[in-house]
């Protein structure tokens, strides 16, 4: 090589060192980033898979840059023997020697074949001085440049690609062992596709996988999320697993809905237990209001009473339905059931205690007046008036009116009620005569308006009675 003039001032022997020693750090640094590049991991899988969609371009341009930087590096190697050797020459360099130094070291010295890459990373590429045959001459400082950023945009499809690969699959091999195991319970539980909705989610769920980890697997680079902020830092950002959360969480729904069906297994029998004895007794009162209306319509006049149903047909035919599910181990349709039968059956055992109470209340009305009646009696009694002739009238008629059938309550309710005014209008004038009898109790009682003491002690009694 010819020993041009050089275009900056020529470099002393100190500096040339230096320069020198620089370079040769620079080719250090970049001999192991490409050995490291050659050998990693993800590097091998992104070579030894069929790549599809993004990635495969992507990959494609990284695979030629890694093949440019190598020839590049190759130049690279080349220039730095090049500059030693001419180094070792003497100790004390020639004022030519510097000034072909400073040529190599800072000039476009570095001579490059053609290549179709025409920018340098995200900007224009280096100025370069054109030689013949279409290649390009660059300045050591503009290789490494150069080299630093393919090496860069390279290394930032490798990385992503490994992250990817190394987050979604192995997450989704637990996932696919628990949709697995899934399935297989849910098969035992009678959870089948076509028959419940979890099993119809199970096959989605696992079409979903499957297709997810073919897509994964193929295009690593449609499921990386680069770094919001610009990173220097090849690989910025990280996999995007919004998918795969989706269905690990559709499982998790499933899985906890065949959960319950199994609860529903293990305690089937004796929640058809408790439903055949609330819907047995919801049977015995209807029976019970029924009986009862009968004798009401006999004993009881002049009283609407109420109809009373019959016995739950339809609850008794799904009873036995579930008893059915239940026997032909179908949990996924039995747990639905009887949730609606727990509700249904304790409903219908409160209508049927409503319809009784409906039924008997004439009776309770005709035993309340009759209690009452016997109470005036032994009250009178109690006084001695018991054979009044007013009195003996009156609790004859009430008598016959509420000890016959059919009875009148509104009838008897009257009779009653003139028997106590008869009592009263009986017992008041014997109680004033008895205080008149005893002067302590007449004088203490004896203020302006003040009620009889034992005509307010009837009183008492009668609101006691109920009357």
């Amino acid at each position: 090589m010819g020993v041009p003039e050089p275009a900056d001032p020529v470099m002393d022997r100190e500096e040339a060192d230096r320069a020198l020693a620089r370079l040769g750090a620079e080719h250090e640094a970049v001999e192991s980033s490409l050995l490291a590049l050659q050998d990693h991991a993800g590097r091998r899988l992104l070579e030894g898979t069929e790549l599809t969609g993004a990635t495969r371009g992507r990959w494609a341009e990284a695979e030629e840059r890694v093949t440019a930087l190598w020839a590049h590096f190759e130049a690279f190697t080349a220039l730095l023997q090049q500059a030693r050797e001419l180094r070792a020459r003497r100790r004390w360099p020639t004022p030519a020697e510097l000034a072909e130094l400073t040529e190599l070291l800072t000039g476009p010295s570095v001579a490059l074949p053609a290549h179709r890459d025409e920018r340098d990373g995200e900007g224009e590429r280096p100025a370069a001085a054109e030689q013949p045959g279409g290649g390009e001459r660059l300045r050591p400082d503009e290789l490494v440049e150069r080299m630093n950023g393919w090496y860069a945009r390279a290394l930032d499809v490798i990385v992503a690609a490994d992250a990817v690969w190394s987050a979604l699959p192995a997450r989704m091999d637990l996932l696919s062992a628990e949709l697995r195991r899934t399935r297989s319970l849910a098969h035992s539980v009678g959870v089948r596709p076509g028959e419940h909705p979890a099993g119809d989610d199970l096959e989605r769920i696992t079409a979903g996988l499957t297709a997810l980890r073919a897509e994964v697997v193929s295009d690593p680079l449609a499921f990386w999320t680069p770094a919001a902020s610009a990173s220097s830092a090849p690989g910025g950002g990280r996999p995007d697993t919004s998918r795969y959360d989706r269905e690990a969480r559709a499982l998790d729904d499933v899985r906890r809905e065949i959960e319950a069906v199994l609860d529903v297994r293990q305690d089937a029998e004796r929640r058809l237990a408790v439903l055949r004895d609330v819907l047995s007794r919801a049977d015995r009162t209807l029976t019970e209001a029924r009986q009862a209306r009968g004798e009401v319509l006999a004993k009881i006049a002049a009283s609407e009473v109420p109809a009373v149903s019959g016995p739950p047909t339809a609850l008794h035919e799904q009873l036995a339905a579930a008893a059915d599910y239940r026997r032909r181990a179908q949990w996924h349709r039995l747990s639905p059931l009887l949730d609606r039968l727990e509700e249904r059956a304790e409903d219908e055992l409160v209508r049927a205690r409503e319809s009784l109470t409906a039924v008997t209340a004439p009776l309770a009305v005709r035993a309340e007046l009759r209690g009452r009646l016997d109470a005036y009696r032994s009250r009178v009694t109690r006084h001695g008036m018991a054979e009044d002739p007013l009195l003996v009238e009156r609790y004859d008629a009430a008598r016959r009116i509420l000890w016959s059938a059919p009875c009148d309550l509104r009838a008897a309710e009257y009779a009653v009620r003139r028997y106590r005014q008869a009592a009263m209008e009986v017992l008041v004038p014997r109680q004033a005569d008895a205080e008149h009898r005893t002067g302590a109790e007449a004088r203490t009682d004896a203020r302006p308006g003040a009620e009889p003491p034992r005509a307010a002690a009837v009183e008492r009694e009668d609101h006691g009675a109920g009357a």
